[in-house]
């Protein structure tokens, strides 16, 4: 009986090879399914062996597929059909049929087997169809599969790397619901850097705070090195601070490495914390078991550069080179930047001819550096020649370049020149970005030119950027004419409200700090962290006035990017030519159509009150940024102080760059100038000459406004001596005098030859009595 029972299983076996071969060959064969017999009788076996064999093309097998579905002797379709069909069709080539036949599969409720659908996901993700991959996920999901992870952990990745995060967030999200699995770490981080690479800082404190609640999930030490950038990025220091904590709580697992410590002095140093940013270093070489590596010291030389910290940032290069790491040429741009900015005009030219000696190639980067960096300190004819050399070689010229120089010729009232030097950026391809065309609008206003107006607009390559202007300034003009009502015109913009009393009241704050940070909880001795224990426990405000990043340049990005900024231009020129009472109508319009003002709008407006003397109302203004959450920064702290002094309150003014230092701010030239300015019209001239000697060992040379500042406080104080010591460190230093300094020397010169008359009047005197 199992010899029959065998024999009869091996001839159907034999008859299904049979069969199986007569419809491989008919369907190869001119005609396809139309040569297949009606009254051939399928199985599913016949049917999956004719469409796992290899033989048969692609489309073949498709058409017989849809021939069996309809045939009335073949049983209908199985799972294992359609998976053996995806398969063949998961080709770059085949895809346009996977909709139609999804469709069949939603229709006969069947479901892929894992294999045949990751390989659907990949193929469609491989080859842009982002939407046949949605589809297929939401073919799965209608039918209730499971979406297990460590199948589309890879799908995600690709998405990913293809910059489709959203479409990576949704599949991740659909993942997160439907699965009470552990979800795979790399693929969550790689997540987490699109996510702070484009910005997207909602969807990622969302992912984040998801993959916190999510059961068994932890994440690795790349994860927390992500996620405390991030943070700290996006200004919430205390958020990185809390996730260094963390990862010290257990770093028996996922201790901090090498790349925590570049992420924390990274951000501190995004924050303007340069001072904690030199400690955790310290602590990174003295107890953390790890040695910096050039990305360290490229961030702390960049971090230390902004802020004016020229001499820290000088003993981390030098320490960078005895290490064995050789400067790039960011690190060698953040040098130049920070020594030109601190007008150490022969260190930086020093510090550029050892880059070309060593062999590090400049940039374009490099060349709009030494040119600015010439024009700021005093050196205009040498800037332009090498402007002139670069265009001549046609290289490391970009708009910027160009943008330079017009803004140059427009502080020297050279508008023909900057016109003609904008026709020329025109001509070579590059875009006149909105700061080249607010300096010009300023310059043009000026001047008295505004039928230049229509000269500058023909050079300008983007046409919405010109319809864009054009609407503003008729807008604007159109508005100002015709005004809501005399009422409003009078109404004061600015709430008169709070005095100079307030000052001390954000003075005393300080101390409220100081009292804080004795409180915090004692720090384990034996950390190889102990500051930066120090700052996670700290309760502190982690929200900072103060940030030394460059401004981003303006680009143009369509009429919709003109809100604040054309506010900015106009108030500009308004501003400029005295015209308050209308600068202030032209706050009130934009402000009612809904434009939030930014630091800049708030500190021109201050600026204007404060050169009037109307300081009641540059504190309101101060109140007012506080109330539109508008962070404060160094050039409003100038304003403050240089109220303060003119008011003759170098008291408050020292307790207010008290308060501004142990904020995490830092001083600039204009900084010490307005302050030496103060304290010396305050008469404090000793308090005065030590802020010098403080400005020297801090790295910044004095210019010609600290040197005309020095030789008037002390002409007027009496201290001719001093006055004329300060003359000769000018000269000495090489420091071109300007017309102001005419004006003091004459000054200083009228006080010497009245002391002079004075001693010889005392002698003609004595000689007279004798």
């Amino acid at each position: 009986m199992v010899d029959w029972w065998q024999r009869n299983r091996a001839s159907k076996k034999l008859g299904d090879i049979l069969i199986v071969a007569s419809i491989t060959k008919a369907l190869s064969e001119s005609g396809g399914t139309r040569n297949l017999p009606p009254s051939l009788k399928l199985t599913h076996s016949i049917v999956l062996n004719v469409l796992s064999n290899p033989s048969l093309h692609p489309s073949n097998k498709l058409h017989f597929f849809l021939w069996s579905r309809s045939h009335s002797s073949a049983p209908p379709p199985s799972a294992a059909a359609y998976s053996s069909l995806f398969r063949t069709l998961s080709h770059p080539a085949h895809l346009h049929h996977v909709p139609a036949l999804l469709h069949s599969l939603k229709q006969d409720s069947l479901l892929l087997d894992s294999r045949s659908f990751k390989l659907l996901l990949d193929a469609s993700i491989l080859s842009a169809k982002f939407d046949l991959a949605l589809q297929l996920l939401d073919y799965l999901q209608d039918l209730g599969g499971n979406l297990q992870p460590q199948i589309y952990n890879s799908v995600l990745v690709a998405l990913v790397r293809k910059n489709q995060v959203p479409l990576a967030l949704s599949i991740f999200f659909k993942l997160l619901d439907s699965t009470d699995d552990g979800f795979d770490s790399n693929t969550a981080n790689e997540l987490l850097v699109s996510l702070r690479k484009a910005g997207m800082k909602v969807e990622f404190k969302q992912v984040f705070d998801r993959l916190r609640e999510k059961k068994g999930f932890a994440f690795d030490t790349w994860g927390y090195n992500i996620c405390i950038y991030a943070f700290g990025c996006w200004g919430d220091l205390g958020a990185s601070l809390t996730l260094f904590k963390e990862m010290k709580l257990k770093e028996e697992e996922i201790g901090p490495d090498l790349c925590t410590y570049n992420s924390l002095i990274s951000v501190l140093c995004k924050v303007g914390r340069v001072n904690d940013a030199l400690k955790v270093f310290q602590e990174l070489k003295e107890g953390s078991g790890h040695e910096p590596d050039e990305f360290t010291y490229r961030i702390l030389v960049q971090g230390c550069s902004k802020t004016y910290r020229v001499h820290n940032a000088t003993l981390i290069f030098n320490e960078m080179q005895y290490n064995g790491f050789r400067p790039d040429t960011v690190v060698y741009n953040s040098m130049l930047d920070g020594l030109f900015k601190a007008r150490k005009l022969t260190e930086a030219c020093q510090l550029f001819e050892k880059m070309i000696e060593e062999g590090v190639k400049a940039s374009c980067w490099t060349y709009n550096i030494l040119v600015d960096g010439l024009l700021k300190n005093g050196r205009p004819e040498a800037a332009y020649t090498l402007f002139c050399d670069l265009k001549k070689k046609g290289q490391f010229v970009d708009g910027v370049t160009y943008s330079i120089i017009v803004l140059q010729f427009c502080r020297e009232g050279q508008l023909e020149e900057a016109l003609q030097l904008v026709e020329e950026m025109e001509s070579r391809g590059f875009v006149v970005d909105l700061v080249t065309i607010t300096s010009l609008l300023i310059s043009i206003h000026r001047h008295g030119r505004w039928d230049w107006t229509d000269r500058l607009m023909r050079h300008v390559r983007e046409s919405d950027l010109v319809l864009s202007v054009l609407k503003w300034k008729a807008g604007m003009e159109a508005s100002l004419k015709n005004p809501k009502s005399k009422r409003d015109d009078y109404s004061p913009m600015f709430p008169s409200k709070g005095d100079f009393s307030d000052v001390m009241s954000f003075i005393t704050n300080a101390q409220d700090v100081t009292h804080k940070e004795s409180s915090v909880n004692k720090i384990d001795e034996w950390s190889s962290s102990p500051h930066m224990d120090k700052l996670a426990e700290s309760s502190l405000s982690t929200s900072q006035l103060f940030t030394p990043s460059r401004a981003q340049r303006v680009q143009e990005k369509g009429p919709d990017s003109f809100d604040i900024d054309m506010v900015n231009t106009f108030l500009s020129i308004f501003l400029a030519k005295g015209k308050l009472s209308l600068a202030c109508k032209l706050f009130e319009i934009f402000t009612d159509a809904g434009v939030d003002p930014v630091s800049y709008t708030f500190n021109s407006m201050m600026s204007s009150f404060v050169k009037r003397g109307y300081f009641t109302e540059a504190w309101a203004i101060l109140n007012q940024m506080g109330e539109n959450l508008c962070p404060t920064d160094i050039a409003t702290y100038n304003m403050i102080i240089q109220s303060l002094g003119k008011m003759g309150r170098a008291d408050l003014a020292s307790a207010v760059l008290d308060r501004l230092l142990k904020q995490g701010g830092y001083l600039d030239v204009v900084m010490y100038n307005t302050f030496i300015n103060a304290l010396g019209k305050a008469g404090r001239i000793d308090e005065a000459n030590k802020f010098f000697e403080q400005m020297k060992s801090s790295g910044i040379n004095p210019d010609v406004v600290t040197y005309n500042t020095l030789i008037e406080i002390h002409s007027k104080a009496g201290r001719l001596k001093d006055a004329y010591k300060f003359l000769k460190m000018m000269l000495d230093a090489g420091c071109p005098p300007n017309h102001v300094t005419d004006t003091t020397l004459d000054y200083l010169g009228r006080e010497i030859d009245k002391l002079r008359y004075q001693r010889a009047s005392i002698l003609s005197e004595r000689d007279d009595t004798s």
